[in-house]
């Protein structure tokens, strides 16, 4: 649900709101399009994360002699947390259609390359959004359905339009980015409590690095479309310092896990290895012989084999 100059004014004319004539496209076309909305890539990570936190919750409601829940009711909060972060992504998408149309690696996305209309994306994001909030009210919990319900609102609603008014938007849209596990946890528990707040800490933490390198290598894209990030801002220098603070307090936060009783040895040894290899890489981008494009590609590369293998760590050491 997990961002990055011209303001886009009245004499920009969006061909895709203003007529889209076209001849109609098959339904298979339409279909993958519909699919693409959604970010698929970044579903894989809402499905790691939010069946860790389920997995983990699980594990530790029996440990306290608690009851767990049955697999189904997992899976189909798996399927509405899937629905609700598409249809996060879908409306993201609505709302930017003509942002992403001056940017180079989004250029070509369904919207502002023009292969669908805007009202059918509109409609199809408010619906799987709706079908999302139903299938937790009915199924799994009222505290996993308020949460699902502030994940989009937040980010569909605040986080979206910021993007084009401040950095703050970062930090704003990494809460609802965070959320996922925090779903698995509640799905089980149905109540926020110390371990769930830190699974749910520790992506919130590791999107700003994700994100930051993002916006480092990206950042003429978002200068283009008029997006508020930090290296445009603020410059590279501040950016990196940025990058290497809140990657400690991400290590620091990863090793709660274990006093909090959720995460044995295993665990500990992998989360700190990692932990520091993180940060080490981080910290040599303070380096001012460093390139920073180069540097940020290679350090959004590994803050995705961080949290996969993360994640790994916690499902076998927990």
């Amino acid at each position: 649900m997990t961002i990055p100059a011209e303001p886009l004014g009245d004499v920009h004319v969006n061909r895709r709101d203003s007529g889209y004539e076209q001849r109609e496209p098959p339904f298979g076309a339409v279909a993958r399009d519909l699919v693409a909305l959604t970010k698929p890539r970044v579903t894989v990570i809402v499905v790691a994360t939010m069946l860790g936190g389920a997995w983990v919750a699980n594990r530790f409601a029996h440990e306290q002699g608690r009851p767990g829940v049955s697999p189904a009711v997992v899976m189909l909060s798996l399927l509405a947390t899937v629905l609700v972060v598409g249809g996060a992504n879908t409306l993201n998408m609505y709302l930017e259609r003509d942002t992403d149309g001056f940017m180079a690696r989004t250029k070509n996305r369904p919207l502002p390359a023009g292969r669908i209309s805007p009202q059918l994306a509109l409609w199809f994001g408010l619906a799987i959004s709706a079908l999302s909030l139903v299938l937790f009210g009915l199924v799994v919990n009222m505290t996993t359905t308020l949460l699902a319900a502030f994940a989009l609102f937040s980010y569909v609603l605040i986080y979206t339009p910021l993007k084009r008014k401040t950095t703050l938007a970062l930090l704003i849209g990494s809460v609802p980015g965070a959320i996922p596990p925090l779903l698995g946890w509640t799905t089980v528990t149905d109540r926020i409590d110390g371990p769930g707040a830190a699974l749910f800490g520790i992506l919130f933490l590791w999107q700003v690095p994700h994100f930051l390198a993002i916006s480092m290598f990206r950042s003429r894209d978002y200068q283009r479309a008029g997006l508020k990030v930090l290296p445009i801002e603020r410059g590279d220098r501040h950016t990196r310092h940025h990058i290497v603070g809140y990657l400690v307090a991400l290590v620091l936060v990863s090793l709660l896990l274990v006093p909090l009783g959720v995460a044995g040895p295993v665990y500990l040894a992998s989360a700190a290895l990692l932990g520091l290899g993180f940060l080490g890489f981080g910290a040599w981008g303070l380096r001012p012989t460093v390139l920073g494009t180069r540097w940020a590609r290679r350090l959004f590369a590994i803050s995705i084999v961080y949290l996969m293998l993360l994640q790994a760590a916690l499902l076998i050491g927990a």
